[in-house]
């Protein structure tokens, strides 16, 4: 069984069911693959729905999207090794955002691939990352 974690762009397409997202992800669950997030996504796609003009419709979907996405929470395994990805790419000088980082460590010590359309997390070494967002029409 392979585990993805969504990163918080891909959830969004994911929620909105926009560029093939939310069908791949059908598909790995079919085929007996766990499909789901990090808590630091849930935090961002929580913030975006409150802020959000349809508050009530976009946490109404969010919380349905739960029924069906595995929720890995950070512990103390995986702040550890927030600790040591931050510390490497800072010392290589390739600082990266707080939440990624967290979301990059519970992948890495759950052992699952993050799906995500920013390069910034395929610069994380021993990370497994895919894109499964078809190119937007223009």
């Amino acid at each position: 069984m392979t585990r993805f974690i969504l990163d918080t762009g891909i959830a969004g397409l994911y929620l909105s069911r926009k560029q093939g997202v939310f069908e791949r992800a059908q598909s790995e669950i079919a085929q007996g693959n766990r499909v789901g997030i990090a808590g630091p996504v849930l935090a961002e796609l929580a913030f975006r729905a409150e802020g959000s003009p349809q508050r009530e419709r976009n946490l109404r979907t969010l919380t349905q999207a739960l029924d069906i996405w595995k929720l890995w929470l950070a512990d103390a395994k995986a702040l550890f090794e927030y600790g040591r990805i931050a510390f490497a790419l800072k010392s290589a000088g390739q600082p990266i955002g707080q939440n990624d980082i967290m979301i990059a460590a519970i992948a890495r010590t759950v052992g699952c691939t993050v799906v995500t359309m920013d390069s910034d997390l395929a610069a994380i070494p021993g990370l497994s990352v895919e894109n499964w967002a078809a190119p937007s029409a223009p």
